[in-house]
């Protein structure tokens, strides 16, 4: 038996699932139990749900897979940062005490938070880190009922890559082609939905439902701004 924990967290929407030889068991997002609503904090609710739900204790459990990787979204936000300076040091200066002090040793942090399920938990190389693109399209192909598929991802942005486009066969994902940061439909998106005055990260489904409702009238104004 070959048992997987997936954990999401500290940007938004934080969620847990645990795979137990290639099948969903359980999956949950941390605002069900906090009730706050797109939660980013570390899912410890979730994950004590997941686990009692497979009847696993931490300790069992084969892999651990964090979303994303820290260090490479930590070197786009430098490389950003120096491009545009000294524009931005304001918000510079805001983000990198979290960095310096939390997210550069997210794989300490993940430990010493997965410790509190189970004190018999000790093994920090079960944490690993996947590439944000690659989570996306592996959460669409894998519970898919396909064997071959053309997988397309596209939000704000991960480390780099904001839009990819893989393939999918058997139990392997290929990535074929990164539109990379800024380049982005889904920060533009975001854009939108903040200029309308919903809260990014959260509103954006407002603004798809209430699409349908409004005429395309400004489209030639988006297009050559």
């Amino acid at each position: 038996m070959t048992s997987i924990l997936g954990i999401s967290a500290f940007y938004h929407d934080s969620a847990a699932t645990i795979v137990v030889d290639g099948e969903i068991i359980a999956a949950a997002q941390e605002e069900r139990f906090s009730r706050i609503k797109h939660d980013p904090k570390y899912p410890f609710n979730a994950i004590n749900y997941v686990l009692e739900e497979a009847n696993l204790k931490l300790n069992e459990v084969d892999h651990i897979v964090f979303f994303e990787k820290p260090f490479l979204k930590f070197e786009r936000l430098l490389e950003t940062y120096l491009a545009f300076a000294p524009k931005g040091f304001k918000s510079f200066c805001a983000s990198m005490p979290i960095w310096l002090r939390e997210k550069l040793f997210q794989k300490k942090l993940l430990f010493d938070q997965l410790k509190q399920h189970d004190e018999n938990f000790n093994d920090i190389n079960k944490i690993n880190f996947s590439e944000h693109h690659y989570s996306h399209a592996a959460s669409a192909f894998y519970p898919s009922p396909f064997k071959d598929s053309i997988i397309l991802t596209l939000d704000g942005v991960g480390e780099w890559a904001t839009t990819t486009v893989a393939l999918g066969h058997d139990n392997k994902i290929e990535m074929l082609k990164e539109i990379h940061f800024p380049h982005s439909i889904g920060l533009l998106y975001s854009a939108f939905t903040y200029y309308v005055g919903f809260k990014v990260n959260s509103g954006e489904y407002k603004l798809m439902g209430l699409a349908p409702y409004g005429e395309a009238k400004y489209k030639d104004t988006i297009k050559t701004n």
